[in-house]
């Protein structure tokens, strides 16, 4: 039996991930009015239960920082989440910007990564220098998070935690 621990990390970009970058109809979601950001007609609201039901810890790991509570939680249905707050710092080189960042903030948790700009040099990395499991899931930036990505994640958390 597998000792209890914590539950893994959802760390979760915005940017093609939640939002694709190619239009799609979503039933349902109206355009945004004149003056409004077009592109958040294109977030899924079913998305939002897709997130909660995985069961992870769900992270904000995003450039909209605290804005993404205040515009996508909503559109979403999901409360205010924790934020990655992107250290003044430089990152680490031939990674994705994001990588060590992340990692220091998991502080050893197991995670899940959901983002369109992960490589392998960043799971490589990440390989060696997280001590504990970790689920880099590169998304497809024109189609945002799918039914596969879904699937992949909760295989993974049923596996890995």
């Amino acid at each position: 039996m597998r000792p209890v621990t914590a539950r893994a990390l959802i760390f979760l970009d915005v940017d093609g991930t939640v939002i694709p970058l190619r239009s799609r109809v979503v039933p349902g979601v109206p355009r945004e009015p004149a003056g409004g950001n077009p592109l958040l007609s294109r977030i899924d609201p079913a998305d939002g239960p897709r997130l909660r039901s995985l069961g992870g810890e769900l992270i904000w790991a995003t450039t909209w920082m605290d804005e993404a509570n205040e515009v996508i939680s909503p559109r979403l249905g999901l409360p205010p989440l924790p934020v990655v707050d992107w250290p003044d710092e430089n990152p680490l080189p031939n990674l994705h910007w994001k990588t060590g960042f992340l990692v220091a903030w998991a502080a050893g948790r197991p995670f899940v990564w959901l983002d369109d700009e992960v490589t392998e040099a960043d799971q490589r990395w990440i390989a060696t220098h997280h001590p504990g499991r970790a689920l880099l899931r590169r998304v497809h930036p024109f189609t945002g998070l799918t039914e596969a990505d879904f699937a992949a994640v909760r295989s993974w958390l049923l596996i890995n935690t």
